[in-house]
């Protein structure tokens, strides 16, 4: 078995070897005569050196050559017109199927001539191939996270129904059977009214391959096969191709990625320095100060304001230079003009890094971009890290230091939040400290002059303290590393993830909001989908998922057993399972005759496990116990215990109200048996 592996693997590389020899010397050739987009029959030619089906087919020069062709392959036939210049055939009426004999060929050719005029370079001759589905592939790049590969529902039914799935390459195997399981069109991919099942190898052969030719070729910007037919006996072709030269879309202003040590620094200072700090209630010097000594801050705090004056009964010095002490962090809330010309005094006064509050940057137009850039630019030449601009601030609770421009002060915990919406994301904050959600660390990324989002998840990734990452983002700078990045800490520990910006009218909101454009959802959430983040739909989710993950093991499968004090929450609760991919296994009799041995014979029996109205909660818990240790279950979902409590303590309320004989000691009892 090694010894042939070892040949298949030999085998597959010198196939490779010859597939971009082959792919070279075509893409050379097209690029010699100064064009974009190979013929129908180069694509194919090119598409198959790389593995992908595609249908038989000859060249014809001329109507006697095309005669001849449907000759030997044998009638029906079909016939389209060949040349550079015809990428849209079907429109241009260059297409003529289910030709039957050699008179229908003829008067096919002559109509295509006339219709292609000097744009005619020859004819496509093909035998004519039945199947009633049709699917479609392809291949684009995306600006930010490069090549990107397509599958979907194809022919006249792809741009009206939309029914795609994306992945960014490469491709794995397992990742190309996922996007066709997410299509609503699977089912068709399945036997279809007395045809064969399709055949799933090819088209994951399809996708992977695809994946490999992108990745090969950096000179393809597109490909399209459309339609792919599926046989009736299952099996794929690609019965028409176009495949696009240029030069690829470059992502934005790649920065500079940041030192984890450094990014840990800005959120772990021994002292800091307000810079623009103000006695007047509302303004950011003054909120920014008063929510860090209400959180208990330990470190040194100087202030500096031009007017030298005390603020809050704390020294005021007139200029950074003026600080008695060293500072690790400087927090700085000045008018955007005047944030360069504290950079010098940064570098003689030794200060590392600016948490920059200040707005009037990127997120205002040209002019504040170009600001931005120098600032960046001056920065860096300086050894200064920027966090901002723009930004509402940034916590770290287990070194009791908020600065926010809210004043919430949530408690130590394990979940590390990222919000390029500062206001969102302090909102979130105040529901995780009503709610006793614990914060690892927060950040109001801002314009992320200096510091990503990819940054941020290279830092969450080594953080001991994280356990779960929550981001919400509206715009990535680098799709690529954030893609590489993502896949990496995913497989760590849970990543979720908000996308703002979702609509054409979010995607405005974005820009204006942030200073750049929002990513093409539908690739975005591939991108996440592929590196194992978990994608939130509402903000409130953010923190709910997350504290789902940080109180709980990750499932090792998809079973799921169910355990409630009523039958409809049962039900809702099965119907979510399924819709979301999960599964609801049977009971074993082993199963059912433990719990027999706990329930009244009229329970349920089955999955999920209706406690029939028990209120005994020690049933509950010996029901639950059953449920975890079954073998054929991975999670246990319990519904209905806040309810029970709820319910219970308005009962005693309502019995000791009508009848006070029973007093007030009975129900502290009852309510503490309830708690136990």
């Amino acid at each position: 078995m090694p010894a042939d592996r070892g040949r298949r693997g030999r085998r597959q590389i010198v196939n490779k070897e010859k597939a971009s020899v082959m792919e070279t010397a075509i893409i050379e050739k097209v690029k010699a005569e100064g064009r974009k987009t190979l013929t129908e029959a180069e694509a194919k030619q090119l598409l198959k050196n790389w593995g992908i089906p595609v249908v038989a087919e000859t060249v014809a020069a001329d109507i006697e050559g095309a005669l001849t062709a449907a000759e030997k392959i044998g009638y029906p036939v079909v016939l389209k017109g060949l040349g550079a210049r015809l990428t849209h055939k079907t429109e241009r009426g260059l297409v003529h199927l289910n030709l039957q004999d050699r008179k229908q060929v003829r008067a096919a050719a002559e109509k295509i001539s006339a219709a292609a005029g000097g744009d005619l370079e020859g004819f496509l001759v093909q035998p004519l191939m039945t199947g009633r589905r049709e699917f479609v592939a392809g291949l684009f790049c995306d600006p930010q996270f490069g090549p990107v590969v397509m599958v979907g529902l194809g022919g006249i039914f792809t741009e009206a129904l939309g029914d795609v799935a994306f992945r960014v390459a490469p491709v794995s195997e397992a990742q190309a059977a996922a996007m066709l399981e997410e299509l609503r069109s699977a089912k068709l991919l399945g036997p279809f009214r007395g045809e064969a099942a399709a055949n799933r190898d090819q088209l994951v052969g399809i996708i992977t391959g695809l994946s490999r030719l992108a990745l090969t070729a950096t000179d393809i910007t597109e490909i399209d096969l459309n339609p792919l037919l599926i046989g009736p006996d299952g099996r794929i072709c690609a019965v028409d191709a176009l495949i696009v030269l240029g030069e690829r879309p470059a992502a934005g202003d790649p920065r500079p990625p940041v030192q984890v040590e450094d990014l840990s620094r800005i959120f772990h200072p021994r002292s800091v320095a307000f810079i623009g700090a103000s006695a007047q209630i509302g303004k950011w010097g003054h909120l920014l100060l008063t929510d860090l000594v209400t959180g208990g801050y330990e470190g040194e705090i100087y202030l500096v304001n031009a007017k030298g004056r005390d603020i809050a009964g704390r020294r005021a010095y007139p200029s950074v230079n003026d600080i008695p002490g060293p500072v690790d962090l400087g927090i700085v809330t000045l008018p955007a003009s005047q944030v360069r010309a504290l950079l010098p005094q940064f570098q003689t006064k030794g200060i590392k890094y600016m948490l920059l509050i200040s707005s009037g940057f990127s997120e205002v137009g040209t002019e504040g971009r170009e600001m931005e850039r120098e600032l960046v630019r001056e920065a860096a030449a300086a050894g200064i890290v920027i966090l901002g601009p723009n930004t509402m601030g940034i916590i770290n609770p287990h070194r009791k230091f908020y600065c926010t421009g809210t004043p919430v002060w949530p408690r130590p915990g394990s979940i590390g939040l990222v919000a390029q919406s500062g206001n969102l994301g302090t909102q979130l904050l105040a529901f995780a400290e009503r709610e006793g959600i614990g914060i690892r660390a927060f950040s109001g990324s801002g314009n992320e002059a200096m510091i990503t989002i990819e940054d941020y998840l290279s830092g969450f990734e080594v953080d001991d303290l994280t356990k779960t990452v929550v981001l919400y983002i509206e715009s990535i700078k680098e799709g690529r590393r954030f893609f590489t990045a993502a896949r990496r800490v995913a497989r760590k520990k849970p990543v979720i993830v908000l996308k703002g910006g979702r609509t054409a009218a979010g995607n405005r909101a974005a820009a204006s909001h942030t200073g750049a454009m929002a990513a093409d959802v539908k690739i975005f959430n591939a991108a996440c989908r592929q590196t194992g983040v978990v994608i939130a739909e509402q903000p409130m989710d953010l923190l709910d998922l997350s504290a789902a993950f940080s109180s709980l093991p990750l499932p090792k499968g998809r079973r799921v057993a169910m355990l409630t004090l009523g039958g409809g929450w049962g039900v809702v609760a099965s119907d979510l399972c399924i819709e979301s991919g999960l599964e609801a296994p049977h009971l074993t009799p082993e199963v059912i005759a433990e719990i027999d041995k706990i329930l009244p014979p009229y329970w349920s029996r089955s999955n999920p496990v209706d406690l029939v109205g028990q209120f005994d909660i020690q049933k509950s818990l010996m029901v639950l116990e059953t449920l975890v240790r079954w073998e054929q279950c991975d999670a246990v979902i319990h519904l209905g215990v806040v309810g029970r409590r709820y319910f219970v303590a308005n009962m005693m309320k309502a019995s000791t109200t009508a009848d006070p004989t029973y007093g007030r000691e009975l129900l502290e009892m009852a309510l503490a048996k309830e708690r136990e």
